[in-house]
Order: structure tokens, then sequence, then C-alpha cells
């Protein structure tokens, strides 16, 4: 089954599908490890990974390429982050192609301007209702997969006020759109009017320390949420075992205080298939 349809297919069981982000192929590896049914490619882990903020640095082809490798080594579906579709309708339909060929089961376009920011930092501005009802006709005509799943996101809250997001969210289900992700809300009862109100399919984003509260996936599963991504999670725990680690190596010359917060060698290469490689590899030898 192809991935895409893997992810339709997930979707109308009517459980709510949890996406945890990820913003390289171990990561992804770890994601699906887990056992979750779905990893989303985040845009903003993808460039704090590189050493930049999320503030629109990264090309089409840093984040096309990345996102490939992560796809390449999981066979849950991948969700991912085209922001804005890196300029006018027609460079958001060069982005779609070059995530369907990565093999993403789903992207989400967003109608902030050029370049864009994170979805919970302030200051952001948004282009006209217009403009980006043109981006998501434009990605609809270029997709090949019928089933490739597209989200449209607005980030109209804090610019426009909440009515106008909801009325931004309409006009894209209009527009072609699968699934509607309006970001940062920052109240429950504003996140229980976004599932109520909103027509096709809800995605929501969680994650700590952003503007919306968090609620529990049982909540929001009730409410009609059909998405959950948490984008930054795993970056931030990461970030702080490796800042814990590096403590110790300043302090006594290696790890070994921390061995039990650190993965074995065998478990590493475990996870990152080495053995499989290396039989497959025995294969094709002379």
């Amino acid at each position: 089954m192809r991935k895409t349809t893997q992810l339709r297919a997930l979707v109308q069981q009517g459980k709510t599908v949890v996406a945890p982000g990820v913003f390289d192929g171990m990561s992804a590896r770890l994601v699906a490890g887990a056992g979750f049914t779905a990893a989303y490619a985040s845009g903003g882990a993808i460039a704090r990974s590189c050493g930049i903020p999320d503030i629109g640095l990264l090309s089409l082809s840093e984040i096309a390429d990345r996102v490939a490798q992560i796809v390449d080594v999981v066979d849950i579906p991948v969700i991912a982050d085209a922001d804005n579709g890196y300029g006018n309708a027609l460079n958001a339909q060069r982005a779609a192609r070059a995530f369907e060929r990565a093999g993403v089961a789903a992207f989400h376009l967003e109608d902030q301007t050029f370049p864009k920011r994170c979805g919970h930092y302030d200051d952001k501005s948004v282009v006209p209702t217009a403009e980006m009802v043109g981006k998501l006709k434009a990605v609809r005509d270029c997709l090949h997969d019928p089933d490739l799943v597209v989200i449209a996101r607005t980030d109209a809250i804090a610019v426009e006020g909440f009515e106008s997001a909801m009325d931004r969210c309409f006009a894209y289900a209009e527009a072609g759109a699968d699934t509607l992700f309006l970001d940062a809300p920052t109240t429950e009862k504003q996140i229980e009017e976004i599932a109520r109100r909103l027509p096709r399919w809800k995605l929501i984003n969680m994650f700590q320390g952003g503007k919306t509260p968090l609620l529990p996936i049982s909540q929001l599963e009730q409410w009609g949420f059909h998405i959950v991504i948490i984008p930054s999670d795993l970056q931030r725990a990461g970030i702080r075992a490796m800042q814990r680690t590096l403590d110790a190596i300043r302090r006594d010359g290696s790890s070994q205080s921390v061995l039990d917060d650190m993965a074995g060698f065998d478990e590493r290469e475990k996870l990152v298939a080495t053995a499989e490689f290396l039989d497959r590899g025995k294969r094709y030898a002379s």
C-alpha cells in the first residue's frame, strides 16, 4: 500500500493519528520503533538541526533532501512541512512535486508571507486569502497521486483574529485542502470551536511551551481532531541529553557517569540496521 493510501486509511479508522516530530533518519527510526503509526518531518526541527532558527532560511531543495532521507528509512507515513511553498503559486507547485517525489504521505502549506517564521513566534504576517487559495489550487493541479493528503495551515489567529482565521479555513477547504490546520489557538475554547465548526479532516499542533494549551489526546480525539503533530519535543529532549553528556565529559573526562542515559553501542547499530545492510551487501558480493 502506498504511504499516502496508508495515511488515509489510518485517519478513516476514526482514531487520532499522533505524529511525533522528526528531523533526520535516526529520529524517524526511533518514532517508528516506538510504535507510532506516522511521523511528522518538522521544518522547524530540521532548520534547528542545521543550527539555524525557523525563519525560512533553508531552501526547498535542502528541506526536500532531508525529508527524502527520512521517508527512505521508515515504513510509516511521513507528514511533511512545506512551509509557505517557498514563494508564489508556481513555487508552491514545484515544492509539492518535490515532496511527492520524496514519498511523503502528506504535507502542509501555510499562508504566511515569505520568508516565514515558526508559527509560535510573534510578529508574523499572512498573505491575502485569495493568494493562498491560488497556491492550494496550483498544488492540487500538479500532484499525480490523488491520495496525497494536502493540509492547509493558517497562521492568521495572531494577525487577524480567530474568526478571520476560521474564515480562511473554510476558503482553503473549498480550494481543495483535505485537512485543515489552524495553528496556534490560545485557549481550550478555540480548540473546541475549531474541531466543532471546521469541515474536512483537522490537524492540531501540540508541544510543550507553545501558545496552545496542551490537552490529552483522548480529549482531542473526542472533539474530532484527526491528526496531532508534536513537532519539537524529541529534539528538545535530545538537546538536554547531549548537554548532560557534555557536562560529564568536561567534568570527568568521559561519559561514564551518564551511561544509564545513553544507548549502548549495539543498540545504536541495531537502530540503524547495520547487520541488515551488511547481510544485504553479502548477497551481491562476487
